[in-house]
């Protein structure tokens, strides 16, 4: 792998975790935290909204993004050349 393309598939790796990180932090912080009182307007299970985000939901969303890192990672090894075959 050239100079280059190395740069160019950690730039778009490091791209792919600020997103998704971003996601995750928006919703176990924002919808944990910050967005609660108006969540909580909405039950599930008898508990609020705010307090499921807070105790389930930033969980769920941290596994699925896991799995679409790993979606990605794997496209993006393939396009740069580097996938185990």
């Amino acid at each position: 792998m050239t100079e280059k393309n190395l740069d160019q598939y950690w730039n778009k790796n490091l791209k792919y975790l600020l997103i998704l990180l971003s996601i995750w932090f928006v919703v176990s912080y924002g919808c944990g935290i910050l967005f609660a009182d108006a969540l909580n307007s909405v039950k599930i299970g008898g508990f609020p909204l705010g307090f499921w985000f807070a105790q389930q939901g930033s969980i769920y969303i941290f596994v699925i993004l896991i799995f679409v890192y790993v979606y990605l990672m794997n496209k993006l090894d393939k396009e740069f050349d580097v996938d185990e075959k």
